[in-house]
């Protein structure tokens, strides 16, 4: 088990008490605003946008909140100019991780980057060090309680999933990025709650670690999903579900 749905599962939670704190909600307006700048303002013809509205609203995100965004992302109002950026780099053994971010200041972004990855034990690496160990796809989560194995694998692959994957208390369903908006709409009408549903880089390998290293990766992973300008964490670590959980206690 590589414990990625746990982290994800538990992440997600965490996000949710951070959109009380108004965090979050600077990480989704940024993404309002670079979706709408690469992909226009309407949703219907904007996937991108349609999905950061949607993680906006779930989040209770004031509707003014939202279009002042996209108007700030079209130019129809002025605002900060943020560009998407990835970084690459190496935790707690030999772990590959891949950073999607969103910033006014790279110069900043990345000084304080690699002062997380440097004290955690990990070191930011050049660009494309990692990046071959990462295919995109869509990414979605479901915990075990909330759909049968089977039921589940008919409904995602008829909706064009590619995988289902057992991993300890949840399920992983993989899906290509053309693909990912309909398997999520197939869950909605089936009424199958989702922890996790996002487009993202998921490793072909996986590196097992455990103990201290383990422990001082998580402590990673989080110092970097904490960053505002940090948008998502990848990582090719397998770790028990037992080590996350007490991690996070």
């Amino acid at each position: 088990m590589s414990g990625h749905s746990k982290w994800h599962s538990i992440r997600h939670k965490k996000a949710a008490q951070d959109a009380k704190r108004g965090k979050i909600f600077t990480k989704i307006i940024r993404e309002l605003q670079v979706a709408a700048r690469l992909g226009g303002g309407d949703p219907e013809a904007n996937p991108r946008l349609r999905k950061a509205i949607a993680d906006a609203k779930a989040v209770n995100m004031p509707s003014e909140n939202i279009k002042r965004a996209i108007l700030k992302g079209t130019g129809q109002l002025e605002g900060e100019k943020f560009e998407e950026v990835t970084y690459e780099g190496y935790g707690p053994g030999g772990v590959a991780i891949f950073v999607e971010a969103v910033t006014d200041n790279k110069n900043r972004t990345v000084s304080e980057l690699r002062h997380i990855f440097s004290k955690n034990g990990g070191n930011l690496g050049e660009s494309g060090c990692v990046a071959w160990m990462f295919k995109r796809k869509g990414y979605i989560v479901v915990e075990k309680s909330s759909a049968s194995e089977d039921d589940l694998l008919e409904i995602i692959l008829e909706a064009g999933a590619e995988d289902l994957k057992d991993d300890g208390s949840n399920y992983e369903i993989f899906t290509s990025v053309e693909n990912f908006d309909q398997v999520v709409q197939a869950l909605k009408e089936n009424n199958i709650e989702y922890s996790t549903a996002k487009i993202g880089y998921i490793p072909q390998n996986y590196v097992k670690v455990q103990g201290k290293q383990a422990q001082q990766l998580l402590r990673l992973m989080e110092e970097l999903e904490d960053h505002d300008d940090v948008q998502n964490v990848w990582a090719n670590f397998d770790i028990e579900e037992e080590e996350i959980a007490q991690y996070s206690n």
